[in-house]
């Protein structure tokens, strides 16, 4: 162990390596259950999708401790999972199948620019306001994506949304909004009281109030109006034939009616979040750690950004969507993680949590939505990176422009396509032309063709 992990160099042990390998687990635990509920949307097999992410996640944090030494653990990413079923499948009307072998293409396209500096040229060539404004504008798609997923937000003729009746229909819909509030509450304060795994710990206990409604019959199973029994059928699974419905499903598919170029801005779209989501997540992570050198850089950067390409592309070949770092690696990192043995032992148990699959997938929507909801409160937190003065007008107004329209117009990409555009051409007009790059005069060119041929 010592000679793999150079564990005494790093001033560390295996018994701390291994505790905080499960802390980190822990607290990204809940990836297992949120993710199958929202790839479901786009129509794929939750338990197909759940068998995916586990294997997905193995996969990329062995890559990550054995290939970078590093204690940085992987799953299905928020946001771009919910880009893929929201914006892509059913907003564009792409199919799943198209969607993860653009995933799998942007895999590739990684696995080239990690061999190479250019990934983090890129990634230095987007100004920096752009890149907290996604940051945010994604936490608030997610936030969004879980109020309806809780029940609380539902569609009305005159102002698009409002929040639900809860009297109507209370053993069914009623009962599973207010669970959620109930869910929401919990998380909000096991996270302000620091407590280990906040958001694992919220869906289980909602799920477990929710199971208690049911037994004395505040909550009234209804298959026909979409409300399942909460108890599982079981919880162990030697099965994992599910993995069929998605295994290379992404080179069995059918570009007609898709188009070359909604193929393009759709992959392009799932590279550009997942690029510098990385890249931040990675650096932010290891200035946590106190692993940046003099310089403040990461000195395994490129087999952690390697790792990550690895195991977005064969994410896509197993079924799930783009996989990346995770900042709750921090967690572990806390507990005295340092070494690549604490993302082995993280990785270890995203493969034995496969056999509980039946429990994983049995969790409700109303149960996993206030872990959306906490996302999207962490990820708002980077808000306070992007600075209102007269001065940074011309960055500010485009990063608002790009928060507000991700989940006003419900897309991750229309988000990213505001924002870049809005950038160049405010600075542009305004002579700062000295701030924009030659890559974002490109970015903003292709974007404007989509809007105009599409």
């Amino acid at each position: 162990m010592d000679r793999l992990f150079r564990l005494k160099e790093n001033h560390t042990t295996v018994k701390r390596e291994i505790v905080a390998g499960i802390t980190t687990f822990m607290t990204m635990a809940y990836i297992i259950a949120v993710n199958p509920n929202i790839l479901a949307d786009a129509g794929m097999n939750p338990h197909a999708v759940l068998i995916a992410t586990c294997l997905a996640s193995t996969i990329g944090c062995f890559c990550m401790g054995f290939m970078a030494n590093l204690p940085f653990a992987l799953s299905a990413g928020m946001g771009l999972n919910a880009f893929l079923a929201y914006t892509v499948v059913q907003s564009m009307g792409i199919s799943w199948h198209v969607a993860l072998m653009a995933v799998f293409c942007e895999g590739l396209i990684f696995v080239l620019l990690s061999l190479t500096n250019v990934r983090e040229a890129i990634f230095n060539a987007i100004p920096m306001s752009l890149k907290n404004g996604v940051s945010v504008g994604i936490g608030l798609f997610i936030a969004f994506i879980g109020l309806q997923n809780a029940g609380l937000s539902v569609d009305a003729s005159t102002t698009l949304v409002t929040i639900t009746s809860f009297r109507d229909d209370f053993g069914t819909h009623g009962i599973c909004a207010l669970l959620a509030l109930f869910g929401l509450c919990v998380t909000a304060i096991l996270y302000i009281k620091k407590v280990k795994a906040s958001i694992l710990f919220g869906i289980i206990v909602t799920w477990g109030v929710g199971m208690l409604c049911q037994l004395i019959g505040l909550y009234v199973p209804n298959p026909d109006a979409g409300v399942y029994s909460l108890f599982p059928a079981a919880i162990v699974s030697f099965d994992f034939s599910a993995i069929g419905d998605t295994f290379g499903e992404c080179f069995h598919t059918d570009f007609r009616g898709v188009g070359i170029f909604n193929f393009i801005v759709v992959m392009f779209s799932f590279l550009f979040v997942d690029m510098f989501d990385t890249i931040g997540t990675l650096i932010g992570v290891s200035a946590k750690a106190k692993m940046l050198d003099e310089n403040g850089r990461l000195p395994a950067i490129r087999p952690a950004l390697l790792s990550d390409a690895i195991a977005t592309t064969c994410g896509a070949v197993l079924g799930t969507s783009t996989t990346g770092t995770y900042v709750e690696s921090t967690a572990g990192i806390a507990v005295g993680g340092r070494t690549g043995l604490t993302a082995v032992t993280t990785g270890c148990l995203f493969l034995l949590s496969c056999l509980f699959s039946p429990l994983f997938t049995a969790i409700p929507s109303f149960a996993t939505a206030p872990a959306l909801i906490m996302v999207g409160f962490l990820m708002f937190e980077g808000i306070r990176e992007i600075k209102f003065s007269t001065e940074t007008m011309t960055d500010t107004i485009p990063a608002y422009l790009c928060i507000i329209t991700m989940p006003l117009f419900y897309s991750i990409s229309e988000g990213i396509s505001f924002g870049v555009i809005s950038y160049v051409v405010i600075n542009l007009i305004c002579g700062r032309r000295d701030r924009i790059t030659v890559i974002m005069y490109v970015l903003a060119v292709l974007f404007i063709l989509k809007y105009v041929f599409l």
